[in-house]
């Protein structure tokens, strides 16, 4: 395994200090409890905060509702798997013989959670500056063009759209709360889905933001962005 990974390092654009949190960040659950769960948390945090920094700069003029679509479009499951098999990361998974078999090695989820989990990896090999450097390179084209992925079909759209091809109903959305917090209003909104009788719930700055948010956690727990 080991001798293969200065391949991938070559092209993360970075070489481990310790060759071992790479081998981590690839090991899958299905290998046992020593897996990539762990940092694929840590990865997730990283992940998440240097995409909003980077929006932030790129797009001063951009509103907080545009910004978070572009955030969501740019950190969803399809786009980092998208990123994994750029750089090849399926070929260096650690897998149960039974996942392998079944081409885990391919599916988004896997994917895009040991791209995290190599994200977190460098940031502990190497600080936040090397996990942050990786991030950028690993997603330099796509936050180039984030404007135009943030005006694809949000997560609203994406979820209404998987219900009525299943002849499903649309979801409601109902405001849980609206309170200000540090002089700035936060919503939390709840999506339900009764046909799956499904609530999950979005936190924003705005009612649009917090409904988008919300959409988002209902399409990953219908495994909808897996089609």
């Amino acid at each position: 395994m080991t001798d293969s990974l200065p391949e991938l390092e070559r092209r993360l654009g970075y070489r481990f200090k310790d060759v071992e949190l790479l081998t981590l960040a690839l090991t899958h659950r299905s290998c046992g409890s020593h897996n990539n769960e762990r940092l694929e948390f840590l990865g997730d945090a990283i992940l998440g905060f240097v995409v909003a920094g980077e929006l932030y700069r790129c797009y001063p003029d951009a509103r907080e509702d545009d910004l978070t679509l572009m955030r969501i479009a740019l950190v969803r499951k399809e786009t980092l798997a998208e990123v994994a098999r750029e750089l090849g990361i399926g070929d260096h998974l650690l897998l149960a013989p039974g996942v392998k078999r079944s081409a885990g090695f391919r599916l988004d989820s896997i994917l895009a959670d040991a791209l995290e989990g190599i994200i977190g990896s460098t940031y502990l090999d190497g600080g936040m500056r090397s996990a942050s450097a990786l991030t950028r390179r690993c997603l330099r084209s796509r936050l180039a063009t984030a404007e135009s992925i943030g005006r694809r079909k949000d997560p609203k759209t994406r979820l209404q759209e998987f219900l009525q091809g299943r002849s499903e109903p649309r979801p409601e959305y109902s405001v849980l709360s609206a309170r200000e917090h540090d002089h700035a209003e936060r919503f939390e909104v709840e999506c339900w889905v009764e046909s799956r009788r499904l609530r999950s719930r979005g936190n924003g700055s705005s009612r649009r933001a917090a409904e988008q948010n919300a959409a988002e956690v209902a399409l990953e727990r219908l495994g909808a962005d897996d089609e």
